[in-house]
């Protein structure tokens, strides 16, 4: 299969240790009960498989993964751990994150594909997502199965404004959504992994 990136894919990147810390400390900022950004890692992963990208694809998705909400714990804000919803202005400046963890990439000397990764995790299938209001195929495959993988890991977990749901209603909240915000090929080929211990939600654990 041809590179998702055409530039720099083949590139040497750092190892997933130091990112496994980032991981550890963007899930304790964030309030997750359990290891998201390694569990959003591993699901995108095999996503990724059913689309027989290339290992260095599968690799800066998993670097991305682990790194993908870097730009919420450089902003340090309150209200990204606070028990409500966002106001309006908070919610604003919260869409500011993915390209503050795009600058950081780059900073930590991640490669091109990782940081656009990180750039396009919260585009929408349909155009209405940010930062960049891409849409469709616009999209690059790798981000769409990202916002997969990071929507099923955050419904399935508890944090401090959210209570986790069960495996099978954040699969029908994918489908739902399906050609809305998510790619449905992404959805689809999702609902197909199976015998994945990160596929089980964390309710009341």
């Amino acid at each position: 299969m041809e590179s998702i990136f055409a530039t720099g894919a083949q590139q040497e990147m750092p190892s997933d240790e130091p990112l496994a810390q980032i991981s550890a400390a963007m899930d304790e900022f964030e309030g997750y009960a359990h290891p998201h950004g390694r569990r959003i890692a591993v699901i995108a992963e095999a996503i990724a498989e059913k689309f027989n990208f290339a290992s260095h694809d599968r690799y800066a998705l998993r670097q991305a993964a682990l790194v993908h909400d870097i730009g919420e714990l450089l902003m340090n804000r309150e209200y990204i751990r606070a028990s409500r919803l966002l106001r309006e202005d908070e919610r604003i400046d919260m869409q500011r994150h993915t390209v503050i963890g795009e600058q950081e990439a780059a900073k930590r000397g991640l490669g091109r594909a990782v940081q656009l990764l990180v750039r396009w995790h919260h585009e929408w299938w349909n155009g209405s997502g940010y930062p960049d209001a891409l849409e469709r195929e616009q999209i690059p495959l790798a981000a769409r199965i990202l916002r997969v993988a990071d929507t099923f890991s955050a419904l399935t977990d508890s944090r401090p404004y959210s209570v986790a749901i069960s495996a099978s209603e954040a699969k029908r909240y994918l489908v739902e959504w399906s050609g809305i915000e998510f790619d449905p090929k992404v959805v689809k080929a999702f609902l197909a992994l199976a015998e994945l211990p990160e596929l089980e939600s964390y309710v009341g654990s």
